[in-house]
């Protein structure tokens, strides 16, 4: 039986001693010249004290640099995390930096980690994560991420500066605008609960039917694509004890829409139905789509800023949300009498 190791000590084991954020560390290996004298020699007494050493990518940033930065992502599919990876690329080329990517697989944690050590072994001056599952943060949460990070899209609050849109808010939104109009059965078609947007989107309906007194369905869970969205509605027409449907993403909203025609439906007259999201299709369903509007390639361009803005000092950790905004069209309208 083999003796147990001893853990080595990681940069929040330094940051921790020296009394400092991990990211004074990260600088005080960067040769950061916003750094104070006396932090700076705190940091590096307590590094030689616990024998802490840097992984590759901390070193190259010490020696060099790459003016590299990591992307990791997941389902690059969807529109909204390909629109903020294409911002992001656009504003790292102006600011004269390059773009690693590394794209999920699958979200278990093995395959998490592997991703992000994968950037960390090119050397990446810092990352920005628009892979917005649990699971994924968790993953970063237990990793030693010696570089700034920025992460897009969670409303969770880590020691790393996060960007995101008030998902709570637009789900708020969209649930007011149909009790303004007079319904009081509605039902929301959430997204995967491993996704923290839907498990915030859900939050803000619950909220605000809640705040309305009204009673309400249960949330159907879904997995974003208008598959299950036509799927849902052809359940939902064995009932009929509804007037309109919130659906967490204009994808399942389509799917929804597709059911209720197909069984003679007239939408918005016998079911009203709001998306989120407003993709460039959503202007030219029919009828036009009701939905929440995020501008996900100004969130990927903030990302960069803010990851450029730790890279010199300037700042440390925050956590920015950008407000949607309610895009009112045909799905829409008063419930019939």
């Amino acid at each position: 039986m083999e003796p147990d190791k001893v853990r080595a000590p990681n940069i929040r084991d330094v940051a921790r001693l020296a009394g400092v954020s991990y990211q004074t560390v990260s600088r005080v290996l960067n040769n950061s010249e916003s750094i104070k004298d006396t932090t700076k020699q705190r940091v590096l007494e307590v590094i030689a004290q616990v024998g802490y050493r840097p992984n590759q990518a901390a070193r190259a940033l010490v020696t060099s640099r790459t003016r590299t930065i990591g992307v990791l992502t997941s389902q690059t599919a969807h529109y909204g995390p390909t629109t903020s990876l294409h911002a992001i690329e656009e504003a790292a080329r102006e600011a004269g930096y390059l773009i690693s990517t590394t794209s999920l697989a699958t979200s278990d944690h093995a395959a998490i980690v592997d991703r992000l050590e994968h950037l960390m072994r090119q050397a990446v001056e810092g990352l920005v994560v628009i892979a917005p599952q649990v699971r994924v943060f968790d993953a970063i949460r237990q990793l030693e991420i010696s570089v700034p990070l920025v992460t897009l899209d969670s409303t969770r609050r880590d020691d790393h500066r996060s960007l995101s849109v008030d998902q709570i808010a637009g789900a708020r939104m969209a649930t007011r605008h149909l009790i303004d109009l007079g319904h009081r059965e509605i039902v929301h078609l959430s997204g995967p609960q491993d996704w923290i947007e839907a498990e915030a989107r859900m939050t803000g309906f619950l909220r605000e039917v809640d705040d309305a007194d009204l009673t309400t369905h249960p949330p159907i869970l879904g997995d974003w694509t208008a598959d299950f969205g036509h799927h849902v509605g052809r359940e939902l027409l064995r009932y009929r004890d509804f007037t309109a449907v919130f659906a967490a993403n204009d994808q399942m909203a389509l799917g929804l829409i597709h059911a209720f025609r197909d069984a003679g439906l007239d939408v918005p007259g016998d079911v009203s139905v709001v998306g989120f999201d407003d993709i460039p299709e959503a202007a030219h369903y029919w009828p036009p789509l009701t939905t929440v509007r995020q501008d996900f390639a100004e969130i990927g361009r903030r990302s960069v800023g803010m990851l450029l803005a730790e890279l010199r000092g300037e700042v440390e950790s925050s956590h920015e949300q950008v407000r949607p905004e309610l895009i009112v069209r045909k799905s829409t309208a008063p419930p019939r009498i």
